[in-house]
């Protein structure tokens, strides 16, 4: 029986509804409990300790995620699985580390006989739950709650609303924790060396310029017919201008500056350059990511960016052309 739209599309809708309200109510019951679990998590990054995360069933993904997550943020973490690690899997911890303990229900006996195992190995508990009168947020240091209003399954059965909230609430302390910590971009690299992410994140200007016979350079006492022929040759968009004598940057003509120049009268093409160049344009080094480049470009509304050295002489031409095909953007 094929499935009607109306009805399709309905459902849908609600279903994202209801995850909707879930998220709103968590981002609203947010208080002292959630900077609590915050500091407590920043202090065992700063000294040296491990984030613990553990669950069962749908909880035991969340679990994995988050703890994916934090170490791609370099704070060292990994998922215990609830049932094994009473069977020797507790050999991954150490005092001094923190758990969070994912449980919807807080009452999963797979995860409440796992509380007292870890405060005997002197680790601190955080409760990971929706019910804040549960045996297990009674039974931990501190308590990360999330709110969840009703499920979106139409038998109250299936974990979504409650799932998504908990993921999410994770990725908010996360989040929280990088930016409290200062990661850089460069820092965010050194973790994500492979695929197309490390790729985009490693990439230096130097890397995507346009130097040699693609970048034209000329003094700025030049005409402007002998600037566009420079640039036509390297098949340029525009050309970097310097000062004749110090062959430092000055200035940058576009295309868009040429087609300016030509609302100046009939001799405009036999007129120095510089009368018609765009001075101390925006300027970025080698060493500079690519995705500073990219940013570089949205904020200023450029189509040209020239690199230019320690001595501020251009050395190469990123072309906002590039940027796709690079896969930046």
């Amino acid at each position: 029986m094929a499935l009607d739209s109306s009805f399709v599309l309905k459902r849908a809708r609600q279903c994202l509804e209801i995850e909707e309200q879930a998220l709103a109510a968590t981002r609203e019951s947010l208080g002292p409990g959630f900077v609590a679990v915050a500091r407590a998590f920043h202090e065992a990054i700063a000294a040296g300790r491990k984030l613990i995360f553990t669950g069962v069933g749908k909880s035991a993904h969340i679990a994995q995620k988050l703890a994916g997550t934090f170490n791609s943020t370099g704070a060292p973490s990994c998922f215990l699985d609830a049932t094994q690690a009473l069977h020797g899997d507790l050999g991954m911890v150490s005092e001094g580390d923190v758990a969070l303990i994912l449980s919807n229900s807080g009452q999963t006996d797979e995860v409440l006989k796992l509380v007292p195992v870890l405060r005997r190995f002197g680790l601190k508990l955080v409760a990971f739950t929706a019910k804040p009168d549960s045996d297990l947020a009674q039974g931990c240091d501190l308590s990360l709650i999330y709110t969840v209003p009703r499920e979106a399954c139409p038998l109250a059965l299936a974990p979504t609303a409650s799932t998504t909230a908990a993921l999410a609430l994770g990725d908010a302390l996360a989040m929280v924790l990088l930016e409290a910590r200062g990661l850089t971009r460069d820092d965010f690299a050194r973790y994500h060396p492979a695929g197309n992410l490390g790729r985009v994140l490693l990439l230096k200007v130097g890397d995507i310029m346009r130097a040699g016979d693609r970048l034209p350079v000329a003094a700025d006492n030049i005409t402007l017919q002998d600037a566009i022929l420079l640039m036509t040759k390297a098949r340029s968009g525009s050309i970097a201008l310097v000062h004749p004598k110090s062959g430092k940057l000055t200035g940058i003509l576009t295309d868009g500056d040429f087609r300016r120049s030509a609302l100046q009268g009939g001799d405009f093409l036999s007129r120095p350059v510089k009368t018609f160049m765009t001075a101390n344009p925006k300027t970025i080094s080698a060493d500079a990511l690519g995705v500073d480049a990219l940013r570089m470009f949205e904020a200023h509304k450029i189509d040209d960016l020239i690199v230019v050295n320690a001595k501020g002489k251009p050395v190469g031409l990123v072309d906002g052309q590039d940027l796709p095909k690079l896969k930046i953007v």
